[in-house]
């Protein structure tokens, strides 16, 4: 299940700076004839998450657009039975820039359970791990891929990952912008997740209505797994993995809509039940800022 939910999540940058004070009356003769900054594009959404047709928790995408830096963070709970028996609940922050493909640099993520826990958090550079820490520390399997220097070069996290900025002509319902391969490292496995077009479909949620790029799903495992684990294989062989892309309006990125993962126990779907969405004119919504994460992404001495 852990992989699983790696996987449906992906589908020393920072946030973007305060808004300038309004300018003097001398400074708005000084600068008059110059356009004023855009304000950074903001998107929030809601899901519902539901596992062989169950609910079982709620989760939430808040995320800031500013020019080409992004700052997104992801929350999730377990509610109801599940979340009674396992206490499951986990944050995540990634910040960094993107043009073609997000290129974080920071990512920070903490879980945890009615027995256990578990923090992670990365420093990168151009799309490089440059300090990584894990606590606690992972037990050292022996029938483990080991995860090399080469693993952590050219790589985005799971947050990061569920940012697709535009590709080709930069239309956001363009096919083009669901073939695409996201090399996802966590902190502890490196795998692929290799997206293609299967249609464009209309839908409608509370905050948002219009079509989305539905996209399919493969999980390739790289590094850090156990080849011989069933769920390994399992995930290996999954074909009835999906992705709904909705664009974020006044932005060059679409972020999911709807995540489908069939696993060993039924298809688990996070689907939104409510966007909203501001800081563009022609957009609508109440979303603010990306409220604080238990995960800082940040490490020691960054």
């Amino acid at each position: 299940m852990a992989r699983t939910a790696a996987i449906a999540a992906s589908f020393s940058a920072g946030p973007p700076g305060p808004a300038r004070p309004a300018p003097t009356d001398a400074g708005a003769r000084a600068s008059r004839g110059k356009r004023a900054a855009p304000a950074a594009a903001t998107v929030a959404v809601d899901y519902g998450i539901n596992l062989a047709g169950l609910p079982i928790g709620t989760a939430r995408l808040a995320g800031s657009f500013d020019r080409d830096r992004y700052l997104m963070d992801v929350s999730a709970v377990l509610t109801g039975l599940v979340g009674a028996i396992t206490g499951g609940k986990g944050s995540a922050r990634a910040s960094g820039s993107f043009s073609a493909a997000p290129q974080p640099g920071a990512f920070a993520i903490a879980t945890q359970t009615a027995s256990s826990g578990i923090a992670v958090r990365m420093a990168l550079a151009h799309g490089n791990v440059v300090q990584a820490e894990i606590t606690p520390p992972l037990v050292d399997m022996q029938d483990r891929v080991p995860v090399t220097p080469a693993n952590k070069r050219g790589i985005i996290d799971p947050v990061s990952a569920l940012l697709m900025p535009t590709q080709g002509r930069g239309e956001p319902l363009d096919p083009e912008n669901c073939n695409r391969t996201l090399p996802v490292f966590d902190g502890a496995t490196r795998f692929n997740v290799v997206l293609s077009y299967a249609e464009t479909r209309p839908v409608q949620k509370p905050g948002y209505a219009g079509p989305v790029l539905v996209c399919n799903a493969r999980y390739q495992a790289v590094a850090g797994h156990r080849p011989d684990r069933p769920g390994v294989k399992f995930m290996e062989e999954n074909r009835e993995m999906s992705v709904w892309l909705a664009p974020v309006e006044g932005t060059r990125v679409l972020i999911p809509l709807r995540i489908s993962v069939l696993t060993t126990i039924g298809t688990n779907i996070i689907e939104a039940t409510r966007w909203s969405q501001s800081g563009n004119p022609a957009t609508t919504g109440t979303a603010g800022a990306p409220g604080n994460s238990v995960a800082q992404a940040s490490l020691p001495g960054q």
